[in-house]
């Protein structure tokens, strides 16, 4: 058998706090992201992200190929995640 629990209020408080928690949780915004963003705009990282993305107009022209772009992908990620670390770091409490 189950018990149920039932509280008589005026309005809906379960549909509140369902609100108020999505509110909350739109509200949190991962540091990492943000940084993230900003160091794909810098110069270094931009550079590596146009040669990852001509790799990869290069390769989807061809309908058959062994090419693929992991070593591209792998210097924008290294780029991306060094100018990161520099930064993060220095955010975190």
């Amino acid at each position: 058998m189950v018990f149920e629990e039932k509280m008589i209020t005026n309005g809906e408080p379960e549909e509140e706090e369902e609100e108020e928690e999505e509110e909350e949780e739109e509200d949190m915004v991962d540091p990492l992201e943000l940084m993230r963003q900003k160091c794909e705009e810098s110069e270094h990282c931009v550079h590596n992200r146009e040669l990852l993305e001509k790799c990869e107009s290069r390769v989807g022209s061809r309908s058959s190929t062994n090419e693929d772009c992991t070593e591209e992908l792998f210097d924008f990620l290294h780029a991306r995640d060094h100018c990161v670390s520099h930064k993060l770091f220095h955010s975190v409490k």
